[in-house]
C-alpha cells in the first residue's frame, strides 16, 4: 500500500485562492524519527500547506506525500497519519469516550484502542463527560487521542499547545518526543516560538508562503553571530584593546554598554583583563529562534502609513522586527553568484528543490504579495471531518 517510511515530503507546493497566492513553490522533507517545526507568521500559508498535505485542498501546483503516496492514495490513512488541524468540531453533548467511538468505528479501529488513547493523553477520568464543558486544553488533549486512535506513523498537528496550560505544555513535549523516538514523524505549527525551539530537531520556516529555511534548528543557530554585552569602566580603552586583538565589530547600545560580535564573553573579558580595564558586568546573547524567525519573517505586513490608533510608544517596533544596535547579519546572507535579492526584502536561507538544507534562496523576482492576507478556501476545497483522525 505504501512505503512504510513516515515521510512526508512537500515538493514545489503552491496554491492560489484567486488573485491571492497563499502558498508558493514551498520545499522540504520531514524525516522520521524527528519532530519539525513549522513556523511562520499568521498567513504564512502553514494551514494552507497542511491542508494540501493532508488532501483537504487540491494544490494548484506541486505535490505533497507520506509514504511517497498522497494522502487518499493510502487506503485507510488513519492507520498512516494522525492528524489535528483544530480541536472544535465536537458534538457538545457526546461524552469523550462515544465521540472516539464514532471515529474508531470509521476508521476501522476497535474499541478497546478508545481507553487506550484516553489514558494516553490524560483524559481517563474525564471519558464519560459531555465535551461541551470541555475546557479547550481538554479540547485539545481529546482532538489528538482522535489523531491517535489508528496508531499513526506520522502526526500533524496545527497549534497543538493552544489552550494547554504550563503543566499541559510540558507534557505535549515529552510526549511528542517520546512519539518520534520510536521512530515515527512528528510535523507540528505552532506560534510558541520559545516552546517549539525546546521540543523540535528541524524547522520549516515559511513566509509570503514561501520556504525562509529548511534544516536543523541548530544549523539555523550557527548561522548567527553572537553577541557579548560588555560595562566597562573605559570604553574606549577597551575598544581600542579589542580592536587590537582583531575585534572590530564593537557597537554601543541604547543602554550604554558595548556590544561586541565574534567573541564569546571568556575572550572580551580575557581582553578586558590584560588591558586593565574595569568591567562591571558582561553578558553573552544566546541565539534564540525568536530572533532568528523575527529576522526571516520580517516585513510580511509591514506597511506605510499614519497608524490610527495613536504614537507609538517608546520602545515599540511598528514596522516588523528590528535587529538591536550594533547587531551585524552573518556574512553567509550575501547573494550568491550572479544573483540578487529582491529589493526591499532580505535574502534568506532555507531549500528548494536541488538544493541541500541550508543553503541561501531567494524569493522569485515577480513576488508581490506583500501584506497578504490568507483567504478561506472556496466551495469544494474544503474537507470536512475524515478518517485520520482529530478534526482535519
Amino acid at each position: 500500500m505504501h512505503d512504510g517510511s513516515g515521510r512526508i515530503v512537500v515538493q514545489g507546493l503552491t496554491k492560489q485562492f484567486g488573485p491571492v497566492i497563499a502558498v508558493q513553490n514551498l520545499s522540504f522533507t520531514v524525516e522520521p524519527g524527528s519532530v519539525t517545526g513549522f513556523l511562520g507568521p499568521n498567513g504564512a500559508g502553514k494551514t494552507t500547506t497542511l491542508r494540501m498535505l493532508l488532501g483537504l485542498v487540491t494544490p494548484t501546483a506541486g505535490t505533497a506525500t507520506v509514504n511517497g503516496r498522497r494522502v487518499d492514495q493510502l487506503g485507510n490513512p488513519a492507520r498512516v497519519v494522525g492528524a489535528v488541524l483544530e480541536a472544535q468540531s465536537f458534538h457538545p453533548k457526546r461524552t469523550a469516550r462515544n465521540h472516539l467511538r464514532v471515529y474508531a468505528a470509521a476508521a476501522d479501529v476497535p474499541d478497546a484502542r478508545v481507553d487506550q488513547v484516553l489514558t494516553l493523553v490524560g483524559l481517563a477520568e474525564a471519558a464519560q463527560r459531555k465535551v461541551g464543558g470541555f475546557s479547550l486544553g481538554m479540547r485539545q488533549r481529546l482532538a489528538l487521542a482522535t489523531a491517535l486512535l489508528g496508531d499513526p506513523q506520522v502526526l500533524v498537528l496545527d497549534e497543538p499547545a493552544n489552550g494547554l496550560d504550563p503543566e499541559g505544555i510540558a507534557w505535549l513535549r515529552n510526549f511528542l518526543r517520546q512519539f518520534a523516538r520510536t521512530g515515527r514523524t512528528v510535523l507540528v505549527s505552532s506560534h510558541l516560538l520559545a516552546e517549539i525551539e525546546q521540543t523540535v530537531d528541524q524547522v520549516v520556516i515559511v513566509s509570503r508562503g514561501q520556504t525562509m529555511y529548511y534544516g536543523p534548528l541548530e544549523h539555523l543557530r550557527q548561522s548567527q553571530q553572537t553577541r557579548v554585552l560588555v560595562q566597562p569602566a573605559d570604553p574606549h580603552a577597551l575598544v581600542a584593546a579589542l580592536n587590537e586583538a582583531g575585534l572590530h565589530h564593537v557597537e554601543p547600545t541604547q543602554d550604554g554598554r558595548l556590544a561586541v560580535t565574534g567573541a564569546d564573553s571568556k575572550q572580551v573579558a580575557d581582553i578586558a583583563l590584560a588591558a586593565g580595564v574595569a568591567v562591571y558586568g558582561i553578558q553573552q546573547e544566546a541565539v534564540d529562534l525568536e530572533r532568528i524567525f523575527f529576522q526571516l519573517t520580517s516585513g510580511q505586513y509591514a506597511a506605510a502609513g499614519v497608524n490610527p490608533y495613536g504614537p507609538v510608544p517608546p520602545g515599540a517596533v511598528p514596522q516588523g522586527y528590528q535587529p538591536p544596535p550594533g547587531y551585524q547579519p552573518h556574512a553567509g546572507y550575501g547573494p550568491a553568484t550572479g544573483q540578487q535579492p529582491v529589493v526591499g526584502q532580505q535574502p534568506v536561507v532555507g531549500q528548494q528543490p536541488g538544493q541541500q538544507p541550508g543553503q541561501p534562496v531567494y524569493p522569485p523576482q515577480d513576488h508581490q504579495q506583500q501584506g497578504y492576507q490568507q483567504q478561506p478556501p472556496g466551495p469544494g476545497q474544503q474537507g470536512g471531518p475524515s478518517g485520520f483522525g482529530g478534526n482535519a
